[in-house]
């Protein structure tokens, strides 16, 4: 039987838009490639998440390869690009939902130490009992080890957890643990909640 039901954040609790970020800073077509590429999709980003460099590294390391001009642009998709945070349609509702029903509510996210700073301006972070950052545990989804640390931390059965999150490689990680999830897709509510029935969740 399902207790707990454990989120990821970014594009499950949340909007996450690099194009969109990168899009809104007035720059070339070329330039928004480039800073995609260089920031969004670098090692450096995951060497975040991971927690082995703290963002004024990143930024850095960043600035050193890109020109004097688009700096500025780095800063602020490194420290300002939650700003403002944009919660996922209909994710206050059922993480509210849950809590009234009585289920267990955690995050287990991949994200950098900064998570701190946007992750209270979520409207649906006041339900949760617990997190575990990636940042903070020193292990990445899709590694098992990261799961078995949410329990570990909190006291969780596997079995007793319904995964919720948007990359297919994280659900399979659960499932391979003992949890049962779903990989939630472009913000389908309707087929999130018919995964939860299903598991036997009341919803």
């Amino acid at each position: 039987m399902i207790h707990n039901i454990v989120f990821d954040m970014g594009k499950v609790l949340i909007h996450f838009d690099p194009e969109r970020y990168v899009g809104r800073l007035g720059v070339t077509p070329q330039e928004e490639k480039l800073l995609l590429n260089q920031v969004f999709r670098s090692v450096e980003w995951v060497q975040m998440d991971r927690g082995v460099i703290d963002e004024a590294e990143a930024v850095r390391r960043f600035c050193g390869r890109l020109p004097a001009h688009l700096h500025e642009c780095v800063r602020k998709l490194v420290f300002e690009w939650d700003e403002p945070v944009a919660p996922v349609e209909g994710m206050y509702e059922l993480a509210e939902e849950l809590k009234n029903a009585g289920y267990g509510i955690y995050l287990l996210s991949n994200a950098s130490a900064r998570h701190s700073q946007y992750w209270p301006k979520i409207p649906a972070s006041r339900f949760f009992d617990g997190l575990v950052v990636s940042s903070e545990a020193g292990c990445m989804k899709p590694r098992e080890e990261i799961y078995r640390v949410l329990c570990s931390r909190y006291g969780l059965r596997p079995e007793e957890c319904f995964f919720i999150d948007d990359l297919p490689a994280n659900v399979e990680s659960a499932r391979f643990v003992g949890m049962e999830g779903t990989v939630f897709h472009d913000g389908d509510m309707e087929e999130l909640r018919s995964s939860l029935r299903r598991a036997g969740v009341k919803v």
